[in-house]
């Protein structure tokens, strides 16, 4: 079974639940393009990195999920409670989370200059889990309705939203678990 990060959960609501998530590390690739277009361009290569290109050539197990954001240098254009349609950036930061075990000292260097890995600080944050295709228009909906749902419980957005993907390609997308995720003031 594939490793999933690690989360507590805090507290439950209606729509979605608030999640404490430890510091974890990622291995990350920047890319240009459209929403579905950037997780399939940044696949390959970050699979490849935990396949054993990497300096000390050793494999890395697969986790879950595969999640994505916007990069930074769009952020400012993608509001966490309501996007515009044409207001998607075409700029994407696609990561995969490293197996627990490993620390700053013993993850591998990637060869791939476009992979890079990082420690991604502890957060808190709301999440909302949906079934289905994870595609562009289904993640803003999830979205939208998140930064709402927080919104209207007097919490404030505090990051980017990230869209998480749990399943391969090949399984059925009506058993497919998505989520949506968007870190909140503590």
């Amino acid at each position: 079974m594939t490793e999933q990060q690690p989360y507590r959960v805090v507290a439950r609501h209606p729509r979605f639940e608030l999640r404490r998530y430890p510091a974890h590390l990622v291995a990350e690739m920047r890319v240009r393009g459209s929403f579905d277009a950037a997780a399939g361009e940044a696949f390959r290569p970050l699979a490849a990195y935990l396949k054993g290109a990497n300096r000390s050539r050793h494999g890395i197990a697969m986790t879950a999920p595969v999640v994505q954001e916007a990069a930074p240098e769009t952020i400012a254009m993608t509001a966490p409670v309501v996007q515009e349609e044409g207001d998607r950036p075409d700029s994407w930061l696609v990561r995969f989370v490293m197996p627990a075990g490993f620390t700053v000292d013993t993850l591998p260097e990637p060869t791939d200059p476009r992979v890079r890995t990082r420690e991604v600080p502890d957060q808190l944050v709301a999440a909302m889990r949906f079934s289905g295709r994870g595609t562009a228009a289904a993640f803003d909906r999830q979205a939208t309705a998140l930064g709402r749902a927080i919104t209207g419980v007097g919490l404030r957005p505090a990051g980017a939203i990230r869209y998480a993907r749990f399943d391969p390609p090949w399984k059925p997308w009506f058993l497919r678990r998505n989520e949506v995720l968007l870190p909140v003031d503590e």
